[in-house]
C-alpha cells in the first residue's frame, strides 16, 4: 500500500483506500478480530488518521458495509434487465449474481460477520437499506413483466426470489472449503464454476416459468 504522503488534500481516496485495507482486514477477523492498528500499518499512516476519517472502528466497519453494499448495487443497475425479456432478464440477473459472489468472497465474510452481530451495524446505516431497495424494485418489474407476458407463474414474492437467489449464490463460496474437502472435489475451477452457474440458472428460472398448459 502507498504510503498516506501527498494525499492529504485528497480526502476522498484517502477514505476510500482506507476502506479497501479496512475490507480485507474486517472480511478475514470479522469486527471482534480487525485491529484499526493493522489497518494503519498497511495504510503507512496513523491510527489517528482513521479515527479523523471515521470516528471509531465501528464507523469504519459500516463504511465498509456501506462499500461493499453499493458496489455490487451499482453494477446490479447497469444490467438493463428493463431492455431484455423477463426470461432473460432473469437469466442475466441470476448469472450475474452467482458469478459477483464467486469472484467477491470478502463480500459473503463481511455479510457473515454482520449476521453474527445480528445485523446491529447494517441498522445503523440508512444508506445500505436505500441501496437495496433498487435491488428489489429492479427484479419486480423483471417478474411483473413476466406475469403480465404469461411467462412467469403469479403469486411468487419478489423479496423470497431474491432471498432464493442470494441463498443459492452465496452457498457456493461459504461451504465450498468444506465440500471441497467432504466430498473430494475441486468446486473453484473455471469449470465447475461455471457448470454451477448455469445449473443454478436453471433452478431458478424453471422455477419461475409458468408451467406449460
Amino acid at each position: 500500500m502507498k504510503s498516506s504522503k501527498g494525499r492529504t488534500n485528497d480526502p476522498q481516496r484517502t477514505m476510500a483506500d482506507i476502506i479497501e485495507v479496512g475490507t480485507r482486514e474486517f472480511a478475514e477477523k470479522g469486527l471482534a478480530g480487525a485491529r484499526i492498528d493493522v489497518i494503519a500499518q498497511a495504510m503507512q499512516t496513523s491510527k489517528r488518521m482513521i479515527y479523523y476519517y471515521f470516528g471509531s472502528k465501528e464507523g469504519l466497519y459500516i463504511a465498509v458495509l456501506e462499500a461493499a453494499y453499493r458496489r455490487i448495487r451499482s453494477i446490479e443497475a447497469d444490467l438493463h434487465l428493463d431492455d431484455l425479456s423477463p426470461e432473460a432478464a432473469l437469466r442475466k440477473l441470476v448469472a450475474f449474481t452467482v458469478e459477483y459472489q464467486q469472484s467477491h468472497p470478502d463480500f459473503i465474510r463481511l455479510v457473515a460477520s454482520e449476521n453474527i452481530q445480528r445485523g446491529q451495524y447494517l441498522a445503523q446505516s440508512k444508506e445500505i437499506q436505500k441501496l437495496n431497495v433498487p435491488a428489489i424494485e429492479g427484479l419486480r418489474r423483471v417478474y411483473e413483466r413476466g406475469v403480465a407476458e404469461g411467462v412467469f407463474r403469479p403469486g411468487l414474492d419478489p423479496v423470497d426470489l431474491h432471498m432464493s437467489i442470494s441463498a443459492l449464490s452465496v452457498f457456493n463460496v461459504a461451504n465450498r472449503h468444506s465440500f471441497s474437502l467432504i466430498f473430494k472435489h475441486d468446486f473453484d475451477s473455471p469449470a465447475a464454476r461455471r457448470k454451477r452457474r448455469d445449473n443454478i440458472v436453471e433452478m431458478l428460472v424453471r422455477f419461475v416459468l409458468k408451467p406449460p398448459a
